[in-house]
């Protein structure tokens, strides 16, 4: 599998005294499609937000052989590190093509990158039949729907040929027919990438992680294939708290109980 992993040791990111991430350790092995997964709070999007350079942190953060953390935001990026956020950041008024050229461009002067171009460079077609837009690409980017619209912001970061992507829950609000497409772009995206997929989702993530790290309160709970972190008892016990909050129902037996979290987990 080619491209780098992404290594984390004892990490930590904390706010006027409240610690966010506490000691997190991660293995992600390079062409890896790791779900990161927990309760709100858990620490989640802290944690990207420390390997793209956005929060300060202590520990080690590293991708191949690249010390990240006290770099800043535009030096992590130009080493290969891209991230999304929950709402997609696309140029709504220029084409779907002329967002991908822009992307692709870092150097050239804005008007080359606008015009019409009668050819499209080969990264930004390479990008267009990846994510599915190529019958789009003259189409206006505000006018796609919703999840066309991730799979551009997608698209962007593959032009820029990023190694690692960091997508913050990619299939929010997105129809059923969209979160099976975005999970296959995934699959092909990590034939030679790197990715990690923040995830509320957990149809999403059985259909599609290849490894799971379960965060919550800041710490790794648990990791390991979907199978694994599913039969994981902590895990079941985490998600039961939560599942066994004010229900306006009665709540089923124990065995049930836990049966119903472990589907969920």
């Amino acid at each position: 599998m080619s491209g780098e992993g992404l290594t984390v040791r004892d990490l930590r990111v904390t706010f006027d005294g409240f610690t966010a991430v506490d000691g997190v350790d991660l293995d992600i092995r390079p062409g890896d499609l790791r779900f990161l997964i927990g309760p709100n709070g858990a620490g989640k999007t802290t944690l990207v937000d420390a390997v793209t350079g956005l929060v300060k942190a202590t520990g080690s953060v590293r991708f191949g052989d690249q010390d990240l953390l006290g770099r800043p935001v535009q030096k992590i990026a130009r080493l290969g590190i891209g991230r999304t956020f929950q709402t997609a950041t696309v140029f709504e008024e220029l084409t779907v093509v002329q967002n991908l050229d822009i992307a692709a461009g870092a150097g050239r002067g804005i008007w080359t990158m606008l015009r019409r171009r009668k050819d499209v460079p080969e990264p930004v077609a390479r990008a267009l039949e990846t994510i599915g837009l190529s019958d789009l690409r003259d189409r206006p980017a505000g006018v796609l729907a919703h999840g066309q619209k991730q799979w551009l912001e997608i698209g962007m970061l593959l032009v820029q040929d990023v190694r690692l992507l960091l997508l913050d829950e990619p299939v929010a609000g997105m129809s059923h027919d969209e979160r099976e497409a975005t999970g296959e772009l995934l699959r092909r995206v990590s034939e030679d990438r790197t990715v990690v997929v923040i995830e509320h989702d957990m149809d999403f993530m059985r259909a599609y992680a290849r490894s799971v790290s379960v965060l919550h309160a800041g710490k790794v709970l648990s990791e390991g294939s979907v199978a694994e972190v599913q039969a994981d008892a902590k895990v079941q016990e985490v998600y039961l708290g939560r599942a066994s909050e004010p229900e306006p129902t009665p709540r089923p037996a124990p065995a049930a109980a836990a049966a119903s979290v472990a589907e969920e987990a």
